[in-house]
Protein backbone atom coordinates (compact mmCIF):
# COMPACT_ATOMS: atom_id res chain seq x y z
CA UNK A 1 0.00 0.00 0.00
CA UNK A 2 2.83 2.37 0.93
CA UNK A 3 4.54 1.57 -2.38
CA UNK A 4 1.32 2.34 -4.28
CA UNK A 5 0.96 5.71 -2.52
CA UNK A 6 4.56 6.61 -3.33
CA UNK A 7 3.98 5.67 -6.98
CA UNK A 8 0.81 7.74 -7.09
CA UNK A 9 2.59 10.74 -5.55
CA UNK A 10 5.44 10.39 -8.04
CA UNK A 11 3.00 10.22 -10.96
CA UNK A 12 1.12 13.32 -9.79
CA UNK A 13 4.39 15.22 -9.35
CA UNK A 14 5.49 14.23 -12.87
CA UNK A 15 2.17 15.41 -14.36
CA UNK A 16 2.34 18.75 -12.53
CA UNK A 17 5.93 19.25 -13.63
CA UNK A 18 4.97 18.51 -17.25
CA UNK A 19 2.06 20.97 -17.14
CA UNK A 20 4.26 23.67 -15.61
CA UNK A 21 6.93 23.21 -18.28
CA UNK A 22 4.33 23.31 -21.09
CA UNK A 23 2.69 26.47 -19.74
CA UNK A 24 6.05 28.15 -19.35
CA UNK A 25 6.91 27.22 -22.93
CA UNK A 26 3.62 28.68 -24.15
CA UNK A 27 4.21 31.94 -22.28
CA UNK A 28 7.73 32.18 -23.70
CA UNK A 29 6.43 31.43 -27.18
CA UNK A 30 3.82 34.17 -26.86
CA UNK A 31 6.51 36.65 -25.91
CA UNK A 32 9.00 35.56 -28.54
CA UNK A 33 6.59 34.90 -31.40
CA UNK A 34 4.18 37.83 -31.88
CA UNK A 35 2.80 36.12 -34.97
CA UNK A 36 0.68 34.00 -32.66
CA UNK A 37 -1.68 36.99 -32.23
CA UNK A 38 -0.73 39.58 -34.84
CA UNK A 39 -3.77 41.71 -34.03
CA UNK A 40 -2.31 42.30 -30.57
CA UNK A 41 0.98 43.80 -31.73
CA UNK A 42 1.48 47.53 -32.10
CA UNK A 43 3.17 46.95 -35.45
CA UNK A 44 0.04 45.30 -36.82
CA UNK A 45 -2.17 48.21 -35.84
CA UNK A 46 0.32 50.77 -37.06
CA UNK A 47 0.80 49.23 -40.49
CA UNK A 48 -2.67 47.88 -41.16
CA UNK A 49 -5.06 50.51 -39.82
CA UNK A 50 -3.39 53.89 -39.21
CA UNK A 51 -1.87 56.21 -41.80
CA UNK A 52 1.80 57.11 -41.57
CA UNK A 53 1.24 60.86 -42.06
CA UNK A 54 -1.95 62.04 -40.33
CA UNK A 55 -1.20 65.68 -41.19
CA UNK A 56 -1.56 64.72 -44.83
CA UNK A 57 -5.09 63.45 -44.16
CA UNK A 58 -5.87 66.73 -42.39
CA UNK A 59 -4.60 68.54 -45.48
CA UNK A 60 -6.91 66.46 -47.69
CA UNK A 61 -9.89 67.33 -45.47
CA UNK A 62 -9.37 71.06 -45.73
CA UNK A 63 -8.77 70.76 -49.48
CA UNK A 64 -12.12 68.96 -49.79
CA UNK A 65 -13.83 71.68 -47.75
CA UNK A 66 -12.28 74.40 -49.90
CA UNK A 67 -13.32 72.66 -53.13
CA UNK A 68 -16.89 72.21 -51.90
CA UNK A 69 -17.05 75.88 -50.93
CA UNK A 70 -15.74 77.03 -54.29
CA UNK A 71 -18.22 74.83 -56.19
CA UNK A 72 -21.03 76.30 -54.10
CA UNK A 73 -19.87 79.85 -54.80
CA UNK A 74 -19.74 79.09 -58.52
CA UNK A 75 -23.35 77.91 -58.44
CA UNK A 76 -22.85 74.19 -58.91
CA UNK A 77 -25.00 73.40 -55.84
CA UNK A 78 -28.41 75.01 -55.47
CA UNK A 79 -28.65 73.57 -51.95
CA UNK A 80 -24.97 73.45 -51.02
CA UNK A 81 -23.65 74.76 -47.72
CA UNK A 82 -19.91 74.19 -48.19
CA UNK A 83 -20.16 71.05 -46.07
CA UNK A 84 -18.51 68.52 -48.41
CA UNK A 85 -20.23 65.48 -46.88
CA UNK A 86 -23.71 66.92 -47.23
CA UNK A 87 -23.05 68.50 -50.61
CA UNK A 88 -22.04 65.04 -51.84
CA UNK A 89 -25.55 63.56 -51.45
CA UNK A 90 -28.20 65.84 -49.90
CA UNK A 91 -29.06 67.78 -53.08
CA UNK A 92 -30.33 64.58 -54.70
CA UNK A 93 -34.14 64.37 -54.49
CA UNK A 94 -33.83 60.67 -55.27
CA UNK A 95 -31.53 60.00 -52.32
CA UNK A 96 -33.81 57.14 -51.20
CA UNK A 97 -33.07 55.35 -54.47
CA UNK A 98 -29.34 56.03 -54.16
CA UNK A 99 -28.80 55.46 -50.43
CA UNK A 100 -25.44 53.75 -50.86
CA UNK A 101 -23.98 56.86 -52.45
CA UNK A 102 -23.47 58.01 -48.86
CA UNK A 103 -20.61 55.52 -48.50
CA UNK A 104 -18.60 57.51 -51.05
CA UNK A 105 -19.02 60.83 -49.20
CA UNK A 106 -16.83 60.30 -46.14
CA UNK A 107 -13.85 62.50 -45.28
CA UNK A 108 -10.95 62.34 -42.87
CA UNK A 109 -9.58 59.29 -41.16
CA UNK A 110 -12.84 57.33 -41.48
CA UNK A 111 -13.22 58.13 -45.18
CA UNK A 112 -12.69 54.51 -46.25
CA UNK A 113 -15.49 53.12 -44.10
CA UNK A 114 -17.84 51.53 -46.62
CA UNK A 115 -20.23 49.93 -44.16
CA UNK A 116 -22.66 47.65 -45.96
CA UNK A 117 -22.22 49.28 -49.36
CA UNK A 118 -21.42 46.01 -51.12
CA UNK A 119 -24.30 44.06 -49.60
CA UNK A 120 -28.07 43.86 -49.78
CA UNK A 121 -30.62 46.02 -48.04
CA UNK A 122 -32.12 44.79 -44.78
CA UNK A 123 -35.39 46.42 -43.72
CA UNK A 124 -36.05 46.59 -39.97
CA UNK A 125 -39.78 46.09 -39.42
CA UNK A 126 -39.89 45.15 -35.72
CA UNK A 127 -38.68 47.50 -32.92
CA UNK A 128 -38.71 44.76 -30.27
CA UNK A 129 -35.65 43.23 -28.59
CA UNK A 130 -36.97 40.33 -26.55
CA UNK A 131 -34.08 37.87 -26.87
CA UNK A 132 -30.43 38.95 -27.17
CA UNK A 133 -29.29 35.39 -27.95
CA UNK A 134 -31.93 34.44 -30.53
CA UNK A 135 -33.07 37.74 -32.06
CA UNK A 136 -36.22 37.74 -34.13
CA UNK A 137 -35.84 38.30 -37.92
CA UNK A 138 -36.85 41.83 -38.80
CA UNK A 139 -35.30 43.35 -35.68
CA UNK A 140 -32.27 45.61 -35.61
CA UNK A 141 -30.35 43.08 -33.52
CA UNK A 142 -30.97 40.34 -36.07
CA UNK A 143 -29.67 42.66 -38.81
CA UNK A 144 -26.43 43.82 -37.21
CA UNK A 145 -25.12 40.38 -36.21
CA UNK A 146 -25.20 38.88 -39.71
CA UNK A 147 -21.85 37.80 -41.16
CA UNK A 148 -22.31 39.50 -44.55
CA UNK A 149 -22.40 43.17 -45.63
CA UNK A 150 -25.81 44.78 -45.10
CA UNK A 151 -27.28 48.25 -45.58
CA UNK A 152 -29.87 48.45 -42.81
CA UNK A 153 -32.92 50.73 -43.19
CA UNK A 154 -36.21 51.12 -41.33
CA UNK A 155 -39.75 50.45 -42.51
CA UNK A 156 -41.30 53.16 -40.32
CA UNK A 157 -40.72 55.42 -37.35
CA UNK A 158 -39.82 53.44 -34.23
CA UNK A 159 -38.36 53.58 -30.73
CA UNK A 160 -36.01 50.67 -30.05
CA UNK A 161 -35.32 49.90 -26.39
CA UNK A 162 -32.49 47.39 -26.31
CA UNK A 163 -32.35 44.87 -23.47
CA UNK A 164 -28.60 44.35 -23.92
CA UNK A 165 -25.77 45.94 -25.91
CA UNK A 166 -26.30 45.95 -29.67
CA UNK A 167 -23.08 44.16 -30.62
CA UNK A 168 -22.44 44.76 -34.29
CA UNK A 169 -20.67 42.69 -36.92
CA UNK A 170 -18.40 44.09 -39.64
CA UNK A 171 -19.51 45.74 -42.89
CA UNK A 172 -22.80 47.21 -41.69
CA UNK A 173 -24.53 50.52 -42.30
CA UNK A 174 -27.38 51.57 -40.02
CA UNK A 175 -29.22 54.21 -42.09
CA UNK A 176 -32.08 55.98 -40.30
CA UNK A 177 -32.95 58.34 -43.16
CA UNK A 178 -36.63 58.43 -44.06
CA UNK A 179 -37.79 57.37 -40.60
CA UNK A 180 -37.65 58.81 -37.10
CA UNK A 181 -35.63 56.14 -35.30
CA UNK A 182 -34.73 56.35 -31.62
CA UNK A 183 -32.44 53.98 -29.76
CA UNK A 184 -33.32 54.95 -26.22
CA UNK A 185 -34.01 54.03 -22.62
CA UNK A 186 -31.91 50.86 -22.61
CA UNK A 187 -28.62 49.55 -23.92
CA UNK A 188 -27.05 51.13 -27.00
CA UNK A 189 -24.46 50.41 -29.71
CA UNK A 190 -21.18 48.50 -29.28
CA UNK A 191 -18.62 48.29 -32.11
CA UNK A 192 -16.00 45.84 -30.85
CA UNK A 193 -13.08 44.23 -32.73
CA UNK A 194 -14.74 44.80 -36.12
CA UNK A 195 -14.30 47.03 -39.14
CA UNK A 196 -16.24 49.09 -41.69
CA UNK A 197 -19.30 50.45 -39.91
CA UNK A 198 -21.41 53.51 -40.74
CA UNK A 199 -23.94 54.82 -38.19
CA UNK A 200 -26.17 57.47 -39.76
CA UNK A 201 -29.41 59.25 -38.98
CA UNK A 202 -30.30 57.95 -35.50
CA UNK A 203 -31.51 59.54 -32.27
CA UNK A 204 -29.48 57.90 -29.51
CA UNK A 205 -30.30 58.91 -25.96
CA UNK A 206 -30.90 57.83 -22.38
CA UNK A 207 -28.59 54.84 -22.74
CA UNK A 208 -28.18 52.76 -19.58
CA UNK A 209 -25.66 50.26 -18.20
CA UNK A 210 -26.62 46.67 -18.99
CA UNK A 211 -24.88 43.32 -18.93
CA UNK A 212 -24.15 40.20 -16.94
CA UNK A 213 -26.04 38.41 -19.68
CA UNK A 214 -25.60 36.31 -22.80
CA UNK A 215 -25.56 38.31 -26.06
CA UNK A 216 -25.16 37.13 -29.66
CA UNK A 217 -22.66 38.93 -31.91
CA UNK A 218 -22.80 36.69 -35.00
CA UNK A 219 -25.01 33.91 -36.37
CA UNK A 220 -22.56 31.34 -34.99
CA UNK A 221 -21.49 32.85 -31.68
CA UNK A 222 -22.87 34.29 -28.48
CA UNK A 223 -21.17 34.87 -25.16
CA UNK A 224 -21.40 36.30 -21.69
CA UNK A 225 -21.14 40.08 -21.43
CA UNK A 226 -20.11 41.82 -18.24
CA UNK A 227 -21.63 45.17 -17.34
CA UNK A 228 -21.39 47.83 -20.04
CA UNK A 229 -20.90 51.48 -19.11
CA UNK A 230 -23.94 52.86 -20.91
CA UNK A 231 -22.23 54.67 -23.82
CA UNK A 232 -24.30 55.86 -26.75
CA UNK A 233 -21.77 54.45 -29.22
CA UNK A 234 -18.81 52.45 -27.88
CA UNK A 235 -15.94 51.81 -30.32
CA UNK A 236 -13.53 49.20 -28.96
CA UNK A 237 -10.53 47.88 -30.90
CA UNK A 238 -12.17 48.70 -34.24
CA UNK A 239 -11.27 50.55 -37.43
CA UNK A 240 -12.86 52.32 -40.42
CA UNK A 241 -15.80 53.70 -38.48
CA UNK A 242 -17.98 56.65 -39.54
CA UNK A 243 -20.54 58.21 -37.17
CA UNK A 244 -22.54 60.82 -39.11
CA UNK A 245 -25.72 62.89 -38.66
CA UNK A 246 -26.90 61.46 -35.35
CA UNK A 247 -28.49 63.24 -32.40
CA UNK A 248 -27.01 62.06 -29.10
CA UNK A 249 -27.81 63.04 -25.52
CA UNK A 250 -28.12 62.00 -21.88
CA UNK A 251 -26.37 58.65 -21.63
CA UNK A 252 -24.95 57.00 -18.51
CA UNK A 253 -21.31 57.30 -19.66
CA UNK A 254 -20.04 58.76 -22.95
CA UNK A 255 -22.00 59.70 -26.05
CA UNK A 256 -19.24 58.47 -28.40
CA UNK A 257 -16.23 56.70 -26.87
CA UNK A 258 -13.36 55.09 -28.79
CA UNK A 259 -10.72 53.04 -26.96
CA UNK A 260 -8.25 50.13 -27.22
CA UNK A 261 -6.33 51.10 -30.36
CA UNK A 262 -9.39 51.97 -32.41
CA UNK A 263 -8.44 54.07 -35.43
CA UNK A 264 -9.54 55.36 -38.85
CA UNK A 265 -12.60 57.09 -37.39
CA UNK A 266 -14.67 60.09 -38.50
CA UNK A 267 -17.30 61.68 -36.25
CA UNK A 268 -19.21 64.24 -38.32
CA UNK A 269 -22.43 66.24 -38.51
CA UNK A 270 -23.70 65.08 -35.12
CA UNK A 271 -25.68 67.12 -32.61
CA UNK A 272 -24.60 66.57 -29.01
CA UNK A 273 -26.68 67.91 -26.10
CA UNK A 274 -27.43 67.48 -22.39
CA UNK A 275 -24.51 65.39 -21.26
CA UNK A 276 -21.49 65.49 -18.97
CA UNK A 277 -18.58 63.50 -20.48
CA UNK A 278 -19.32 63.75 -24.19
CA UNK A 279 -16.52 61.97 -26.04
CA UNK A 280 -13.57 59.93 -24.75
CA UNK A 281 -10.87 59.02 -27.27
CA UNK A 282 -8.27 56.79 -25.66
CA UNK A 283 -8.41 54.05 -23.05
CA UNK A 284 -5.88 55.13 -20.40
CA UNK A 285 -2.68 57.14 -20.10
CA UNK A 286 -0.80 53.88 -19.62
CA UNK A 287 -2.27 52.27 -22.75
CA UNK A 288 0.35 53.33 -25.30
CA UNK A 289 -1.17 51.30 -28.14
CA UNK A 290 -3.69 54.12 -28.51
CA UNK A 291 -0.86 56.01 -30.25
CA UNK A 292 -2.32 54.60 -33.48
CA UNK A 293 -5.68 56.26 -32.84
CA UNK A 294 -6.55 58.77 -35.58
CA UNK A 295 -9.90 60.57 -35.48
CA UNK A 296 -11.50 63.34 -37.53
CA UNK A 297 -14.14 65.40 -35.71
CA UNK A 298 -15.90 67.63 -38.24
CA UNK A 299 -19.06 69.73 -38.69
CA UNK A 300 -20.59 68.73 -35.33
CA UNK A 301 -22.67 70.99 -33.11
CA UNK A 302 -21.78 70.75 -29.43
CA UNK A 303 -24.93 72.28 -27.98
CA UNK A 304 -26.88 73.00 -24.84
CA UNK A 305 -26.35 71.21 -21.56
CA UNK A 306 -22.81 69.92 -22.22
CA UNK A 307 -20.09 69.91 -19.59
CA UNK A 308 -16.75 68.58 -20.91
CA UNK A 309 -14.85 66.16 -23.18
CA UNK A 310 -15.61 67.43 -26.69
CA UNK A 311 -13.39 65.41 -27.00
CA UNK A 312 -10.99 64.24 -24.26
CA UNK A 313 -8.00 62.64 -26.02
CA UNK A 314 -5.08 60.36 -25.26
CA UNK A 315 -1.95 59.46 -27.25
CA UNK A 316 -3.24 59.68 -30.85
CA UNK A 317 -3.89 62.30 -33.54
CA UNK A 318 -7.15 64.27 -33.55
CA UNK A 319 -8.26 66.66 -36.29
CA UNK A 320 -11.01 68.95 -34.95
CA UNK A 321 -12.34 70.99 -37.87
CA UNK A 322 -15.30 73.32 -38.48
CA UNK A 323 -17.30 72.36 -35.40
CA UNK A 324 -19.65 74.71 -33.55
CA UNK A 325 -19.08 74.84 -29.79
CA UNK A 326 -21.96 76.87 -28.40
CA UNK A 327 -22.03 75.43 -24.88
CA UNK A 328 -19.66 73.99 -22.32
CA UNK A 329 -19.52 74.27 -18.54
CA UNK A 330 -15.96 73.08 -17.76
CA UNK A 331 -13.89 72.93 -20.98
CA UNK A 332 -14.30 71.93 -24.62
CA UNK A 333 -11.17 70.00 -25.69
CA UNK A 334 -9.02 68.12 -23.19
CA UNK A 335 -6.37 65.48 -23.12
CA UNK A 336 -3.49 63.70 -21.46
CA UNK A 337 -0.64 61.38 -22.47
CA UNK A 338 0.74 63.53 -25.31
CA UNK A 339 -2.05 63.58 -27.92
CA UNK A 340 -1.75 65.73 -31.06
CA UNK A 341 -4.74 68.06 -31.41
CA UNK A 342 -5.11 69.96 -34.69
CA UNK A 343 -7.94 72.51 -34.29
CA UNK A 344 -8.99 74.35 -37.44
CA UNK A 345 -11.83 76.71 -38.26
CA UNK A 346 -14.00 75.97 -35.23
CA UNK A 347 -16.27 78.43 -33.46
CA UNK A 348 -15.88 78.47 -29.66
CA UNK A 349 -18.41 80.50 -27.66
CA UNK A 350 -17.30 80.53 -24.02
CA UNK A 351 -19.80 80.30 -21.16
CA UNK A 352 -20.53 83.25 -18.86
CA UNK A 353 -18.53 81.65 -16.03
CA UNK A 354 -15.22 83.61 -15.92
CA UNK A 355 -13.40 80.48 -14.71
CA UNK A 356 -14.46 78.36 -17.69
CA UNK A 357 -13.34 80.50 -20.62
CA UNK A 358 -10.45 78.26 -21.66
CA UNK A 359 -11.24 75.93 -24.54
CA UNK A 360 -8.44 73.52 -23.65
CA UNK A 361 -7.57 71.47 -20.59
CA UNK A 362 -4.51 69.32 -19.94
CA UNK A 363 -5.99 66.75 -17.62
CA UNK A 364 -4.01 66.08 -14.43
CA UNK A 365 -0.70 67.02 -16.07
CA UNK A 366 1.88 69.55 -14.93
CA UNK A 367 2.75 72.32 -17.39
CA UNK A 368 6.33 71.14 -17.54
CA UNK A 369 5.14 67.90 -19.14
CA UNK A 370 2.56 69.21 -21.60
CA UNK A 371 4.46 72.11 -23.12
CA UNK A 372 5.87 69.84 -25.86
CA UNK A 373 2.47 68.36 -26.80
CA UNK A 374 1.31 69.45 -30.26
CA UNK A 375 -1.94 71.34 -29.65
CA UNK A 376 -2.45 73.93 -32.36
CA UNK A 377 -5.21 76.33 -33.34
CA UNK A 378 -5.59 77.61 -36.90
CA UNK A 379 -8.37 80.02 -37.85
CA UNK A 380 -10.57 79.27 -34.85
CA UNK A 381 -13.17 81.89 -33.90
CA UNK A 382 -12.94 82.55 -30.16
CA UNK A 383 -15.93 84.45 -28.74
CA UNK A 384 -17.14 85.71 -25.36
CA UNK A 385 -13.65 85.54 -23.90
CA UNK A 386 -12.82 82.01 -25.09
CA UNK A 387 -9.11 81.23 -25.42
CA UNK A 388 -7.14 78.26 -26.73
CA UNK A 389 -3.78 77.47 -25.11
CA UNK A 390 -1.46 76.05 -27.81
CA UNK A 391 1.66 74.05 -27.17
CA UNK A 392 4.33 72.00 -28.90
CA UNK A 393 6.80 72.28 -31.70
CA UNK A 394 6.26 73.73 -35.15
CA UNK A 395 3.93 72.08 -37.61
CA UNK A 396 5.11 69.50 -40.13
CA UNK A 397 5.33 70.35 -43.81
CA UNK A 398 2.03 68.63 -44.62
CA UNK A 399 0.31 70.42 -41.75
CA UNK A 400 1.69 73.70 -43.04
CA UNK A 401 0.06 72.93 -46.39
CA UNK A 402 -3.22 72.25 -44.61
CA UNK A 403 -2.98 75.53 -42.73
CA UNK A 404 -2.15 77.50 -45.87
CA UNK A 405 -5.21 76.08 -47.62
CA UNK A 406 -7.39 76.96 -44.66
CA UNK A 407 -10.47 75.14 -43.46
CA UNK A 408 -13.81 76.72 -44.17
CA UNK A 409 -13.87 80.11 -42.47
CA UNK A 410 -14.98 79.79 -38.86
CA UNK A 411 -17.41 82.64 -39.49
CA UNK A 412 -19.38 80.20 -41.69
CA UNK A 413 -19.47 77.34 -39.17
CA UNK A 414 -23.07 78.08 -38.17
CA UNK A 415 -24.15 77.51 -41.78
CA UNK A 416 -22.04 74.38 -42.20
CA UNK A 417 -23.42 72.81 -39.02
CA UNK A 418 -27.03 74.01 -39.39
CA UNK A 419 -28.11 70.51 -40.39
CA UNK A 420 -26.17 68.71 -37.63
CA UNK A 421 -27.96 65.77 -36.04
CA UNK A 422 -30.48 63.30 -37.43
CA UNK A 423 -32.14 64.75 -40.51
CA UNK A 424 -35.84 64.86 -41.31
CA UNK A 425 -35.60 63.13 -44.69
CA UNK A 426 -38.66 62.34 -46.78
CA UNK A 427 -38.77 60.60 -50.14
CA UNK A 428 -38.65 62.64 -53.33
CA UNK A 429 -37.49 65.77 -51.52
CA UNK A 430 -34.03 67.04 -50.72
CA UNK A 431 -32.90 65.70 -47.39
Amino acid sequence: MAVSLRCLSLCMFTVLLFVTVVMAHVEVEKKENPDLRPEETEEYWTHEHAVSDPDEVASQVVMTIRNSTERRNLGYFSCGTGNPIDDCWRCDKSWHKNRKRLADCGIGFGRNAIGGRDGRYYVVTDPSDHDAVNPRPGTLRHAVIQDRPLWIVFKRDMVITLKQELIMNSFKTIDGRGANVHIANGACITIQYITNVIIHGLHIHDCKPTGNALVRNSPSHYGFRSMADGDGISIFGSSHIWVDHNSLSNCADGLVDAVMASTAITVSNNYFTHHNEVMLLGHADSYSRDKVMQVTIAFNHFGEGLMQRMPRCRHGYFHVVNNDYTHWEMYAIGGSADPTINSQGNRFIAPANPFAKEVTKRVETASGRWRHWNWRSEGDLLLNGAFFTPSGKGASASYARASSLGAKSSSMVATITSGAGALNCRRSTQC
